[in-house]
């Protein structure tokens, strides 16, 4: 019991460290922020002087469609890790929590930051970019300060992906959807093979990262548009279950409210695909082709078909698609950024 609570105020001192800079930048810039500055050219049609033409306001959304996803990959994180909860009520009240504390942070940085600077000047910043906000009203040490919280986030935050991306496979695993190879486990419960093969991946991709001077750009528009297939088709099922009434009790409460839920996400996931554009879409394809071989995988082991009717069709398309964009990848007719 006392390991326990030594570990639950350690755990939340590492929270404190991680938010703190946060709550003072925050604070900071309540106290600076500048109306004027802010009102500016608000619509960005390039009226005010040295102020960039950014195009409709139309535009301007739909261009940050992709980085407002990346911000939110992970809220599901309660999601995936529901089968180890010790209630299931905690799993809704989590994500629910955890979406709408992340929104407050990331509106209120996002639009406090333009009440001090210009949006030239914040374009300009380098990352992190919340440390070039705060520089110019406290001085050096509150960029220092913001710099040491983020590589405190950044150490927890990297624990926080690798047991989260570990995670998935080995469910999968044990449900069959993957090879039951993902599914061992060590004496402690913890998904020991998953943990090998995406930590090797992850490894990979942090080496080519070096390669690129744009490549944490390409990743996060890589992996925010590899997620819209799952969470359109996740809106999709939810509302097909709702209007069919399949797993629903007669005269069950909700079923109307879930109906409304199922179709906004459903609207919303496409709106993000037309966003984010063909091409990553298309050069998704060259990561979702190898999965096909572990589905299959997947599938004889347990003596099932592998692909039938409209599905055999489905997964030639995503070889061609693959095949394709590799093409135009190395011809350059499409470039990663």
């Amino acid at each position: 019991m006392a390991q326990r609570v030594s570990g639950k105020c350690r755990l939340r001192r590492r929270h404190l460290l991680r938010l703190a800079p946060l709550f003072l930048f925050v604070l900071i810039a309540i106290v600076a922020f500048n109306r004027d500055r802010f009102t500016l050219d608000f619509w960005g049609r390039g009226g005010a002087l040295d102020a960039p033409d950014l195009g409709s306001v139309m535009s301007q959304v739909k261009s940050t469609m992709l980085v407002t996803l990346w911000v939110f990959i992970g809220i599901e994180g309660a999601s995936v890790y529901s089968a180890r909860a010790a209630r299931r009520s905690d799993v809704g009240r989590a994500t629910v929590i955890g979406f709408l504390g992340a929104l407050g942070i990331y509106v209120l940085v996002s639009m406090l930051s333009t009440g001090i600077l210009s949006q030239p000047e914040l374009a300009g910043l380098k990352v992190p970019s919340m440390a070039g906000v705060l520089q110019p009203l406290v001085g050096q040490w509150g960029a220092a300060l913001i710099d040491a919280g983020l590589i405190i986030s950044v150490g927890g935050a990297f624990l926080s992906w690798t047991l989260l991306c570990s995670e998935i496979p080995y469910t999968c695993g044990r449900d069959g959807t993957f090879p039951r190879w993902f599914a061992a486990d060590n004496e402690n419960g913890s998904p020991v093979n998953s943990l090998w093969a995406t930590n090797i991946l992850i490894q990979l991709f942090l080496v080519l990262s070096f390669f690129s001077a744009s490549a944490y750009q390409f990743f996060y528009f890589i992996a925010s548009v590899a997620i819209l297939p799952p969470y359109v088709f996740s809106g999709a099922y939810a509302l097909k279950l709702a209007l069919s009434g399949e797993t629903y009790q007669r005269g069950a409460p909700g079923r109307n409210r879930d109906i409304t839920v199922g179709a906004l996400a459903t609207l919303y996931g496409i709106w993000l695909v037309y966003a984010a554009g063909f091409n990553y879409l298309l050069m998704c394809s060259i990561l979702f082709a190898p999965g096909l071989l572990v589905y299959t995988k997947a599938r004889k082991e347990r003596g099932e078909q592998v692909f039938s009717g409209f599905e055999a069709w489905l997964a030639s398309l995503i070889v061609v698609l693959a095949i394709v964009a590799a093409y135009l990848l190395c011809t350059g007719k499409i470039s990663p950024l």
